[in-house]
């Protein structure tokens, strides 16, 4: 245990999720609700972009891979809502590459769904 040792460190504020395609990806996450907090132009076509959800204070940085590629992958991302059946179908209807069915395992894992970004990088949504 560390308790001992203090870092400083508060809260996650960030994620990064490699985008080559910024502007698609923004429209995304703009129809699932979220809002662009920051766009800043960093030169030779490299814009940090920062979206956020409704009512949370960690956002998603859709940011240029170094490499110049993108593998799509599980971000660990992990959204709440109130109504996991609601938002499932509200993604459907919004065209989202979204799971067939909403995951249901029982105690203590809550009823979940994932879903894919433009990119295909994979999100998570569980009821709260």
């Amino acid at each position: 245990m560390m308790g001992t040792v203090k870092t400083g460190l508060k809260d996650i504020n960030l994620v990064c999720v490699p985008t080559l395609e910024q502007a698609k990806a923004v429209a995304f996450y703009e129809s699932l609700g979220f809002e662009k907090r920051t766009d800043i132009d960093m030169g030779d076509g490299y814009r940090w972009i920062e979206v956020y959800p409704p009512n949370g204070t960690t956002g998603i940085a859709l940011a240029p891979p170094e490499s110049g590629s993108v593998e799509p992958t599980v971000t660990g991302i992990t959204l709440t809502t109130d109504d996991i059946d609601a938002t499932h179908a509200a993604l459907k209807e919004l065209g989202v590459d979204v799971d067939d069915q909403v995951a249901r395992m029982g105690d203590p894992v809550p009823p979940l769904l994932w879903f894919r970004d433009p990119t295909g990088h994979t999100l998570m949504v569980a009821e709260a």
